[in-house]
C-alpha cells in the first residue's frame, strides 16, 4: 500500500502500543520454570511532538516497555505500531533501514558507547552506517552536533573513559540526534548524574525537543524531571499502566491510589499538603506471581473484594485522563480520599 510505504498516518501517532506483553521464563528449580511478568497488556499511544512521561518504581518494568517500543526487545505478545508501520511484523532489513527514525538514549552514558574508539567516530558510526553522510563530511557533521548538545571541539578525540558522565550523556544524545530520527525513547537519561549535572541535562533536552519538534518517551522514576519535561504522564506498577493523562491533572488530582501515593512524595505545596506522605503498606509483589485482579490489592487502602479477582483495564476518568480503578471511575474515592488517609496515617 502505498500509505504504508510512506510511512504516514491520519491522526497524529507515531508509537502506538496495544495489548503488550512481556513475559521472561525463570528457571526456579531443575525441572520447573515460572514467568517474570515484565510488561502485561500495555496500551498506550505517543503522539507527534509530545514528550510522554513514563513513571514508576524501580523494577515495575519501564525500561523494558522503551525496549519494546523499539523492537530492541522482542515482546512475548501485542502490536507494537511505529507511524503505519507494524514494528513486530518487520523482517530485519525493513526493521534496519527504519532504524535512522527510532533511537534510544540509555541510562548508563558510558556502557552505552564502544570504549575503544573515539567519541566522535561513535557519533558518526548511524549516520555511516546508513548512508546519511559522506565520508569526508562526517566530522564536521558530528561537530555539528557537538556544539548542539554543549560539547566542544576538543572533546571530538576524547575516548568515552575520558569524559564526566554529564559529557558522556550529552555524547550520547548527539548520537541519537544525529540520523535526525523521529521518535527518542529515554531511558532514565538523568539517574547516573549529580543534581547540578541533571538540571544542566534537563534544560539541554527540553530546548533540543522544542527546537526539533521531536517525538518522546521519557522514562524515568524521578517525579520532578516528568512533571518539568513532560505534556502527558502514564503511570506504571508491576507491569501494568494504571493511569495516563496530562502532567498536570495527573500531578494535581491523580485518581488512582498508587499514582496519589506517588505524587505525594513530590516537593512542594501546590494542591495537596506534600509535607505529608501516603505510605502503602506492605511490599511490591512478586513480578513472577503477580495479583490476579487489581495489581495494587495487597497495599490499597481502598482495596474491595470485587478487586481481588476483577483485572483493572484503563478506563476514562475525563478528557484525555483514564484509570485503571474501578472505584475511583465510579466515583467512589477522590484526591481527596488520598489526602484524608494521609491525615490518618499520620495520626
Amino acid at each position: 500500500m502505498a500509505e504504508a510505504a510512506t510511512g504516514q498516518d491520519a491522526d497524529g501517532v507515531v508509537l502506538a502500543m496495544a495489548g503488550v506483553v512481556k513475559h521472561y521464563p525463570i528457571k526456579v528449580g531443575a525441572f520447573r520454570s515460572e514467568r517474570l511478568h515484565a510488561v502485561d497488556g500495555v496500551t498506550l499511544a505517543v503522539h507527534r511532538g509530545e514528550t510522554l512521561g513514563l513513571v514508576g518504581e524501580s523494577g515495575c518494568g519501564k525500561s523494558t516497555l522503551g525496549r519494546l517500543a523499539l523492537r530492541l526487545e522482542e515482546p512475548t505478545s501485542g502490536s507494537v505500531r511505529f507511524r503505519d508501520f507494524e514494528l513486530t511484523a518487520l523482517p530485519g532489513g525493513e526493521l534496519r533501514r527504519l532504524r535512522p527514525r527510532l533511537q534510544m538514549v540509555f541510562q548508563d552514558p558510558l556502557g552505552s558507547l564502544n570504549p575503544r574508539i573515539k567519541v566522535w567516530e561513535s557519533v558518526a558510526e548511524p549516520l555511516f552506517l546508513h548512508g546519511l553522510a559522506p565520508r569526508r563530511e562526517l566530522r564536521s557533521r558530528v561537530l555539528e552536533l557537538f556544539t548542539r548538545v554543549g560539547l566542544a571541539e576538543e572533546h571530538l578525540e576524547r575516548y568515552p573513559h575520558e569524559l564526566s558522565g554529564g559529557q558522556q550523556q550529552r555524547v550520547g544524545i548527539a548520537r541519537a540526534l544525529a540520523p535526525h530520527p523521529e521518535l527518542v525513547v529515554l531511558d532514565e537519561p538523568t539517574s547516573a548524574l549529580d543534581v547540578s549535572v541533571q538540571a544542566k541535562l534537563i534544560n539541554l533536552l527540553s530546548e533540543i525537543r522544542a527546537e526539533l519538534d521531536l517525538t518522546q518517551l521519557f522514562i524515568s522514576h524521578d517525579l520532578s524531571v516528568i512533571g518539568y519535561l513532560s505534556d502527558r504522564v502514564a503511570v506504571m506498577y508491576l507491569g501494568e499502566i494504571v493511569e495516563i493523562g496530562p502532567t498536570e491533572e495527573i500531578y494535581r488530582r491523580p485518581r488512582h491510589p498508587y499514582t496519589g501515593a506517588l505524587m505525594s512524595a513530590v516537593p512542594g505545596d501546590d494542591l495537596m499538603d506534600r509535607r505529608r506522605r501516603m505510605m502503602l503498606p506492605g511490599e511490591v509483589p512478586s513480578p513472577i506471581n503477580p495479583p490476579s485482579g487489581c495489581r495494587l490489592v495487597k497495599r490499597c487502602p481502598f482495596a474491595r473484594e470485587r478487586c481481588q479477582d476483577e483485572r483493572q483495564q484503563l478506563r476514562p476518568a475525563g478528557p484525555r485522563h483514564s484509570v485503571a480503578c474501578w472505584r475511583a471511575v465510579e466515583g467512589e474515592i477522590s484526591p481527596e480520599d488520598f489526602e484524608r488517609t494521609r491525615v490518618a496515617l499520620e495520626a
